[in-house]
């Protein structure tokens, strides 16, 4: 009998960290903040602005190089073995040119977006400090790696308002 007792009270000592630990866990939707923001939603249209003036560029030289495709092949039977393989040539060195642009322009466009996100986060944190202070909140997780938990806990809607006031955009070039 003594030797029960003692083992629970040892189960009862080693949980009372945890519960004494368990205080309460918020969240906010790290995506929703960065999607609804003022400052999120102008850096989303500036760069969807800079992608379809990227992408109608693009779509211009990819036309073109198409129509000289098909003038180069309708060319093949007339002109001379030799000048259609510097042709086709030339053709070739446009195209691969063409594909390292349109990468170029790829990869431009996603780390302007990452760029964009990671200033909005950079300013989002010292609001989160500062509202975690003012609270007395130990700790604020991403929505995406809750599992389950109760809505009075999701911080989102108070966030997004105190960093719509405090940040209209972010300046992107």
């Amino acid at each position: 009998m003594k030797y029960i007792k003692i083992f629970f009270l040892l189960i009862f000592l080693v949980n009372l960290p945890n519960t004494v630990l368990a205080s309460d866990v918020y969240f906010i939707d790290i995506k929703k903040i960065l999607n609804e923001s003022k400052a999120g939603k102008s850096a989303q249209s500036f760069l969807k602005k800079k992608f379809d003036s990227e992408n109608k560029k693009l779509e211009k030289q990819s036309k073109a190089l198409k129509k000289e495709e098909t003038d180069l092949i309708s060319k093949k039977k007339i002109v001379s073995a030799e000048e259609y393989k510097k042709s086709l040539s030339e053709l070739r060195t446009k195209s691969v040119n063409f594909q390292k642009t349109r990468r170029k322009a790829s990869s431009d466009w996603v780390s302007k977006k990452n760029e964009a996100r990671k200033k909005l986060e950079t300013a989002l944190i010292p609001i989160l400090q500062k509202f975690m202070q003012e609270n007395n909140i130990e700790v604020i997780v991403d929505k995406k790696y809750v599992l389950l938990a109760n809505s009075n806990f999701d911080l989102t809607d108070k966030i997004l308002k105190i960093l719509d006031k405090e940040l209209k955009s972010i300046q992107l070039n």
